[in-house]
This record gives structure tokens, C-alpha cells and sequence, in this order.
């Protein structure tokens, strides 16, 4: 039989990408009843259920992800090519980027970027969690952390993260032990790993309780976390994009103990999806840095 519903297409891929009805009737200025009813109409004529319902979360079903590869790919396309066709530029790549690592490690080198990729151009999209990225119309981001699920990722840069604080905090920690530091000197969580971020990943690598101060805070942007740190409002972890800081006596070890596993990884919602654009700038940032061995996809 002929198939039909090209029209629940645009809707199956959006429900697809943010994973809730709700998100995608917002995003597509429909009711939800008229995203369910495309879903629903999608699934009679398709033959197979698109979507299980796991704790109220829309999942992909097996099926529904193979199908959902080649929707994001095709609409992407005739996108594209619509843009070509109005004479619109085409060759801006949108990406989203942890705020620290976009003004420390990536603004430097712009320049040879834009040397080696003069026909392309680059959007940046300030990103303070795996959620947002979930939620944006780019398809690529790049973030730290060690490992999503339901996304696949490249590492491209391993840091080796500690606690640190400023010279008042530091001198602070140096009259009681690190778990009684840790229990009363506000910590300024993360949010690119989920949760409290990479913060409760150290503690369990230093084998302590995770029990902050009820004046802990949790700022998403790095950039405002690092100043807030600089500032004295508390302890954070940190890798080596703040060396400056460091070296200057701006910043100093609260503890030895590093958190190993994790770094800065170029994430995809589809990576068969990508643009020719996206492919050049993500060939281009690997060429920055040294090949990892340890690069991961799922």
C-alpha cells in the first residue's frame, strides 16, 4: 500500500527529537490533541508503534529510532536545499558550547578556523545542560561530562578536574579536614552532567558522603560559576581551562584528588544526520586537538 501521511512527518520527527508531546505542540504552535492525532495517524498507516511510554516518557521504540534517523535526515535535506533555492546561505553551522569552553579554547583559535574553512560559517549556542540540548533546533553541541545515554559523543578533550577555591576559601579548609570543607563551604554545582554535575562524581572518587551546605548553589553557566568561585562564593570543580587563574593565585587546590573519566565531547542527536557543513566543522575541531584513543559512541 501506498504511504500516505508525508504531512505527520515534520510532527513524528519533532515529538522524536524532544520526546513529549507537550514540547512539540509548543514548538510546532499545535494542540496536543493534534500532535497525538498525527502520531496516531502515523503509526495506523506505518503498521508498528513509534513510541513507548516509560514513566511518562515518550521513548522511541526500536523501529520508531530507525525511522526517526531517516526523517531528521531527509527533512534536514529538503531544508537544505529550499535554502539553496531562495538563495539563502547555507553554510552556517549551529552549534551549542559550554560558555567556558567556547571563550577559553575555542575563540583563540577562530581565526585558523575561518583560514582553513573560509566558505563556512559559525553560529555558537551558550549550552548549560544535556535538557537544553535536547530541546534546541541544532544537532550539535559540544559538553563535558563522561558519558550520555540516548546520545552518541566523541571525546575530544580528557581534563583532569579538581576542587578549587579562592584564597580565602583555601585558607579556610586549611584549619579543618577536606569532608568537614566539603560539608561547609558552599559548593557551586554544575549542570552539563546531569544532577549536581560532575561534583557528586568526585565525591565518590575521594570516598565521601555527598552532604553540601544548605547554601550550596547550582549555576549552570560556567562562566558564572568560575567568577563566583573567584569571588569566594564557594568551591567548584574546575579543569585546565582555568590554568590562568591557577598560575595567578587567583585559584587554589582545595584537595589533590582528581576526577578522572571525564572531558569535553562533541555530542550528536543523530550523527548519520549531519550536515556536510556540520561534518567539516567537527573534522576541523578534531584536527585542533590530539588524537584520543578513547573516543566512545553509542
Amino acid at each position: 500500500m501506498k504511504f500516505r501521511s508525508f504531512d505527520s512527518f515534520r510532527v513524528f520527527e519533532k515529538v522524536a527529537q524532544l520526546e513529549s508531546i507537550t514540547l512539540a505542540a509548543e514548538a510546532l504552535n499545535l494542540s496536543k490533541s493534534a500532535i497525538s492525532y498525527q502520531i496516531t495517524k502515523l503509526e495506523n498507516e506505518l503498521g508498528f508503534l513509534l513510541f513507548d511510554r516509560v514513566n511518562s516518557r515518550l521513548v522511541l521504540t526500536t523501529k520508531g529510532r530507525r525511522l526517526w534517523y531517516v526523517a531528521e535526515s531527509s527533512l534536514n535535506q529538503i531544508e537544505r536545499e529550499i535554502n539553496l533555492l531562495r538563495g539563502e546561505n547555507s553554510g552556517t553551522v549551529k552549534v551549542g558550547i559550554v560558555s567556558s569552553f567556547a571563550s577559553r579554547w575555542l575563540s583563540p583559535r577562530l581565526t585558523n578556523f575561518f583560514e582553513q574553512c573560509p566558505d563556512l560559517g559559525l553560529k555558537i549556542e551558550s549550552i548549560n545542560s544535556i535538557d537544553e540540548f535536547s530541546n534546541a533546533d541544532f544537532s550539535l553541541a559540544i559538553l563535558w561530562g563522561d558519558s550520555w545515554s540516548d546520545f552518541e559523543y566523541e571525546l575530544l578533550m580528557p581534563t583532569s578536574s579538581f576542587v578549587l577555591g579562592n584564597r580565602k576559601i583555601y585558607e579556610q579548609t586549611r584549619s579543618i579536614t577536606l569532608e568537614e570543607a566539603m560539608k561547609k563551604i558552599p559548593l557551586l554545582n554544575d549542570g552539563f552532567y546531569g544532577g549536581n554535575g560532575g561534583m557528586q562524581a568526585w565525591h565518590r572518587q575521594a570516598n565521601l558522603e555527598y552532604n553540601p551546605s544548605k547554601s550550596s548553589l547550582k549555576i549552570t553557566d560556567a562562566s558564572t560559576r568560575l567568577q563566583a568561585v573567584v569571588d569566594g562564593q564557594g568551591i567548584a570543580l574546575w579543569d585546565e581551562l582555568v590554568n590562568e587563574e591557577i598560575e595567578s593565585g587567583k585559584l587554589f587546590y582545595i584537595s589533590d584528588i582528581m576526577l578522572p573519566g571525564f572531558g569535553y565531547h562533541l555530542v550528536y542527536k543523530n550523527k548519520n544526520s549531519l550536515s556536510i557543513e556540520e561534518k567539516n566543522f567537527c573534522k576541523w575541531i578534531k584536527s585542533e586537538l590530539p588524537k584520543q584513543t578513547n573516543s566512545k559512541t553509542l
